[in-house]
């Protein structure tokens, strides 16, 4: 008599891709904006857009093109930021060639440049382009680790990001911020790529020295205050926005970069004190540049009370317009097409689009986009706290800070809520750099996300657990 006995190795089991689902919502990031389309031509010129359906088909490619490379070369990502990206990016579109179509702008622009250029094909190609730098992220970042071996490199590439615009002969002043360079009749934002450059050197840095900035010297008020020495990276990053700030007259982009690295010394750390530190930082300096410097100083003067000033600034003109704007479109809006925001001049394509949607599609519009905005930030914290690495961790959630504090300085701004920032509304403001530089940053949290939700490799079989064939002798 014989038993046999059978033993098999259990594999682990596979997570869900959800690429399926991110088709699904694709699908709706795409028909969303067709029919917004739709809307502002039935109400601007009384019948559908001739070019709709040939703008539908081209979003609808460019998303598509895009799943193929995620569901290809990012299996396990996170299904919803593409989806979100593509239809926050879409209404953008609409919402630029919406403001095409207004008689004021063409006539300001014929009286300023002899000549009227819409942006919405202009935006529809750095649209293209920026799915492309999106497909290329993902085929050559095969991990996001690697990016840990460039942290020195990538500050020295920031610093180089942030001077450029001041280089005489290739910065360009553009209504008093010194945030563009000009190449080959192209401007470009330089500061809208350094934001994701230098989130690898502070992601790299702070995995280091983390367990030395988390040490408190002395207890004061409930805080744990670092050791002098401590203090001298936080110094450093404070001194570095203040120029920005001084020599550029970019109050955003001083705010985000010294904001995000307070936000990741925080998360790297776990300790409050550095949050206060950098709060009464910021303050000290922006208080300090907003009465020295004019440009900075004439913002801060519209924020207190912009119809003091009205006729006599610009920035007051177009906070008091804005605020205008907001107020008028109630809790429903007056319609897509029906608004008049394009009083704002031609800042209503860049920070003041959102203006736009404050009228025209109202609170309710207002607080659905804000809410897309938060959904894409939510999973980037998501992603952060499913990475498995500490460079990982820290990279997304710099990454999902500095966007978070971009959304914030925009749309306050743009509210009165604080001063104007001059930065640009992701996805939704015209312009190449911001929508090639956010796609890349959204390409970035896929390939995190992806590594992250990634199910480990199977561990190699054991001899005893193959299946054997015991024989008892009878």
């Amino acid at each position: 008599m014989s038993v046999v006995t059978n033993t098999t190795t259990i594999g682990a089991i596979e997570l869900p891709s959800r690429r399926n689902t991110e088709l699904l919502l694709l699908g709706f990031a795409v028909v969303i904006p067709i029919f917004a389309y739709a809307n502002v031509g039935l109400a601007i010129h009384g019948k559908l857009p001739p070019g709709m359906f040939l703008y539908g088909l081209g979003l609808g490619a460019l998303a598509g093109v895009a799943h193929l490379v995620v569901r290809r070369y990012a299996k396990y990502a996170d299904p919803l930021l593409l989806p979100i990206a593509t239809l926050l990016n879409g209404l953008g579109l609409v919402l630029i060639w919406r403001l095409d179509q207004s008689e004021r702008l063409q006539n300001l622009a014929k009286r300023q440049f002899g000549l009227f250029t819409e942006s919405a094909p202009r935006q529809m190609l750095y649209t293209a382009l920026a799915i492309a730098l999106f497909a290329v992220v993902l085929l050559v970042l095969k991990d996001h680790r690697v990016l840990q071996r460039f942290t020195y490199i990538s500050m020295a590439a920031a610093l180089v990001l942030l001077i450029l615009p001041v280089v005489p002969g290739l910065g360009a002043d553009v209504f008093g911020a010194k945030i563009w360079i000009s190449v080959g009749g192209f401007s470009i934002q330089p500061g809208e790529f350094a934001k994701i450059v230098i989130a690898i050197f502070f992601a790299g840095y702070l995995m280091v020295k983390r367990d030395a900035l988390a040490l408190a010297s002395r207890r004061f008020m409930g805080l744990y205050l670092p050791r002098g020495r401590d203090l001298g990276p936080i110094l450093m990053i404070w001194a570095m926005s203040l120029l920005v700030l001084v020599f550029e007259n970019d109050l955003g982009t001083s705010l985000l970069f010294f904001g995000m690295f307070v936000i990741m010394l925080y998360v790297a750390t776990e300790r409050t004190s550095w949050i206060v530190i950098g709060l009464l930082m910021s303050i000290g300096g922006a208080v300090v540049v907003g009465a020295t410097a004019s440009h900075v100083k004439a913002r801060v003067t519209a924020w207190l009370d912009p119809f003091a000033c009205y006729s006599t600034s610009g920035a007051c003109e177009q906070v008091g317009q804005s605020i205008m704007s907001f107020g008028s479109g109630g809790v429903l809006g007056a319609g897509w097409g029906q608004g008049n925001s394009d009083l704002i001049g031609f800042a209503a394509n860049s920070d003041f689009i959102f203006s736009t949607v404050g009228e025209e599609l109202g609170l309710a519009g207002v607080m659905a986009f804000l809410l897309l905005y938060g959904l894409i930030i939510e999973r980037g914290v998501r992603t952060a706290l499913a990475a498995r690495d500490p460079f990982g961790k820290l990279f997304a959630i710099g990454l999902s800070g500095a966007f978070a504090l971009q959304i914030f300085v925009v749309a306050g701004g743009v509210m009165g809520l604080i001063p104007l920032t001059g930065m640009t509304m992701p996805f939704l403001a015209s312009g190449g750099s911001s929508v090639l530089a956010n796609w890349v940053l959204i390409a970035i949290l896929i390939r995190i996300s992806d590594t992250a939700r990634r199910p480990a490799p199977a561990p190699a079989p054991s001899p005893d657990s193959e299946m054997t064939q015991v024989v008892r002798p009878s």
